[in-house]
């Protein structure tokens, strides 16, 4: 892994660059083009490396202070074309923790990047029989006053980024030191429905050289968002436990950089950061209401009952040379999941057990080691071309006592210990990759770049991810653009754990055998999930500032990886109707994704900028016929911008979402859903008002009301009724710069 940073860190000790006229001429217009420029070091951007693929958005700074997310990021990317918020799986269970879906895939499919390197650390928390984690995600570990930009990159384009990026990749790219700055930020979030909880953050930022060749960036925050209250979605009539409302969470984050200008063609960054997320419980459970007293009381005080720790140092290298430039890094990743045990089978999985003295708690850990390097060189060779080289190591690393406390009974031999004290807690996966991409000019009007990249994984062996993304342009405003590729995402450590154990007596034994005892056990031979991924695009622009572009996207998903259907093994094989039997977890048939998505932007006049985008989910079934997440039939996102002044700016914005469908049988048991289980989420529109204004030279102000008319949704768990859409509140966010 050392090796892999090495091979760009030597050559930055012993070269050193000759600045020309030539040189600085195209620094110039590396900048204006949006590249990244460091003295003479430019790292490629997405525009410069993707602008060939439809599937790609930027959010900027900005973009972002003009309309601050209550808590999570997530808040502000769901805006974007192809992107919702769903909960872990299709169940709709723990449908309040909802998390970024690129394209109808599924959180499980979206990959998070910081700086470009992933952040794994939702794979720390328990993955159950039908895809259920109770987590909220990996896109909140850096606070939006910290951000500089965030990348979406849907599609064909992700491919290269590896396992998880089927659906997509979110790029979070976090403020430079390159000035001198120290601020303040401030945010606090009023709702006017007391039983809904309320969030407020406060943070800073110092940054800046600290002499010619070193620069440093130093953060710290903290963040509260309140839970809803018990009572919310109904609170407990004839003893039937009505389902939770918004669990809280607290946020405390540290996190420094060092920069180091080699020389004018290389830098070396070194990171530590340290987050802390814990959750304020409101009384969800896996299936079903509250449970016990103990629980009500609890979730009544908002009393933590999880908390995920997030530790990660990091060392990044860029280079520039005379052959092209590179960047190569290494970063370590350590996640301490500790939360009060829960049980593990049945309908009380997911319910957090308060037998004999009370809860307990229990800690698991999961380190994450990733290394890169990536170098992009300009070739002539018939064509003028850009290519891309790059290798990568990934390793997971986990220490999970919790999730294998299932005692096998009946002396039953599935050929792993049945005492789980016997059991090994360690499980682990490493995968190398190798990756090359080639954007060819063809012409002026015409970019064609092949790519491949190729993974070893340690389970499964190999896998092969050919691409083919296009860009044609007809005349200097119309553009065709185009794009296929075979993407993959490889078995979680849960699912290749063979000590990793689940029973029931119900829940989790298919049909004709639900009700009866049965078992589920990890599977170390599992293939890759894979998804070819195709879309096509089309899209004006010109000087005026009018932009429209309609792109259809269809994703053919195979090997998903499911609880198999039918037993491998019976403890009484001449009577299938008594007993115990064994499943395990399997690859499964074939699921179809498709959809458009549309942009549309225009300049109504100087100051006033109206910008609208749409999805439209044509279809989204596996082999039972059964959605792989819910959301809207349809979405549409639409703003006008009015910067009335130098200093003060308006916003108005809307979201619309369409029906969304629930499944229609029951994974549970195998079973065909009725009555309110068929219940689809009404259509909805959600509207925002906010402004911003400058006080003076270094104070900025936000100030909204979201949801203006106060379109509340519950939380009932029939059908696809699974979370809550929070009413009116009013927000405020004051920032200091000096």
């Amino acid at each position: 892994m050392g090796l892999l940073l090495s091979l760009s860190v030597f050559p930055a000790l012993a070269q050193t660059a000759n600045s020309t006229a030539e040189d600085e001429e195209e620094t110039a217009s590396q900048q204006a083009s949006g590249d990244i420029v460091l003295n003479q070091i430019t790292v490629l951007s997405a525009k410069e490396q993707l602008k060939q693929a439809p599937g790609v958005s930027n959010i900027s700074a900005e973009d972002i202070a003009k309309t601050p997310p209550t808590n999570d990021i997530s808040e502000i990317v769901r805006k974007m074309p192809g992107i919702n918020l769903t909960g872990n799986s299709a169940t709709g269970v723990r449908g309040n923790n909802r998390q970024i879906d690129i394209r109808g895939m599924g959180p499980e499919n979206t990959l998070i990047l910081i700086d470009g390197k992933p952040v794994l650390s939702r794979n720390a928390v328990r993955y159950s029989m039908n895809g259920e984690r109770d987590t909220r995600g990996d896109s909140n570990w850096v606070p939006a006053e910290a951000i500089e930009r965030i990348e979406v990159i849907r599609g064909p384009a992700a491919a290269r980024y590896g396992s998880g990026a089927s659906g997509g990749v979110i790029n979070i790219i976090t403020k430079r030191p390159d000035k001198a700055t120290y601020s303040v930020n401030t945010y606090f979030n009023v709702p006017e429905h007391s039983d809904e909880g309320g969030s407020r953050r406060a943070n800073l930022l110092a940054s800046g050289p600290i002499n010619d060749f070193l620069s440093y960036r130093f953060f710290a925050g903290i963040g509260e968002q309140e839970p809803d209250k018990l009572s919310i979605n109904g609170g407990e009539t004839d003893g039937v436990t009505a389902p939770a409302g918004r669990e809280g969470v607290v946020n405390k984050d540290l996190k420094g950089l060092l920069s180091w200008e080699v020389n004018e063609s290389h830098r070396l960054d070194f990171e530590a950061n340290w987050s802390r997320q814990s959750n304020q419980y409101a009384g969800d459970t896996q299936y079903g209401g509250t449970g016990s007293d103990i629980l009500k009381e609890i979730a009544r005080n908002g009393d933590e009952t999880n908390r995920m720790t997030r530790s990660a140092l990091a060392a990044t290298h860029y280079g520039q040379y005379d052959f092209g430039t590179s960047e190569s890094s290494i970063q370590w990743e350590h996640t301490v999941n500790k939360r009060l045990n829960e049980g593990l089978a049945g309908g009380g999985e997911g319910t957090i057990s308060t037998g004999g003295d009370g809860p307990t708690w229990g800690t698991a850990t999961l380190d994450n080691i990733y290394a890169k390097s990536e170098f992009n060189i300009p070739v002539s060779l018939h064509f003028d071309q850009k290519l891309t080289l790059g290798v990568d190591y990934r390793g997971e690393l986990m220490d999970d006592p919790i999730s294998i406390r299932q005692t096998i009974s009946n002396g039953i031999d599935f050929g792993i210990p049945n005492n789980p004290e016997d059991r090994d807690p360690k499980s682990s996966a490493h995968m190398f990759g190798i990756y090359a991409e080639d954007n060819i000019m063809i012409s002026d009007d015409f970019i064609l770049t092949p790519g491949l990249r190729v993974d070893y994984h340690d389970k499964f062996g190999l896998n092969w991810s050919p691409s083919l993304n296009a860009s044609y342009n007809f005349t200097p405003e119309i553009t065709l653009k185009a794009g296929i590729a075979r993407a993959f995402k490889a078995p979680n450590l849960f699912q290749l754990n063979p000590n990793y154990v689940y029973t029931s007596r119900g829940f989790g034994c298919r049909a004709p055998y639900f009700g009866m005892s049965c078992y589920i056990i990890g599977n170390p031979d599992l293939d890759a999930e894979v998804s070819v991924n195709k879309e096509i695009g089309i899209n004006y622009t010109d000087d005026a500032g009018w932009n429209a572009g309609i792109t259809y996207f269809h994703n053919d998903y195979k090997n998903k990886i499911i609880t198999g259907y039918e037993p491998i093994w019976f403890q009484f094989p001449d009577r299938p109707t008594e007993g115990t039997r064994l499943y395990r977890w399997e690859n499964g048939g074939p699921a179809v994704i498709s959809g458009l998505e549309a942009n549309l932007a225009v300049p109504v006049f100087d100051k006033l900028t109206w910008t609208t985008n749409a999805t439209r989910m044509i279809e989204s079934k596996d082999s039972n016929g059964q959605p792989l997440s819910l959301v809207p039939e349809y979405t549409i996102n639409t703003a006008l911008n009015y910067q009335a002044t130098e200093d003060l700016g308006f916003t108005v914005s809307a979201t619309h979402y369409g029906r969304i469908k629930p499944l229609t049988w029951n994974s549970t048991s195998g079973e065909p859903r009725e009555g309110d289980e068929l219940n689809a989420r009404k259509a909805y529109t959600v509207v925002n008002a906010s402004l911003d204004f400058r006080l003076n030279e270094n104070l900025k102000l936000a100030a909204g009301v979201n949801n203006i008319f106060d379109e509340r949704l519950f939380r009932t768990g029939d059908g696809a009724n699974t979370f809550n859409e929070p009413g009116r509140a009013y927000f405020l966010s004051l920032s200091g710069a000096f």
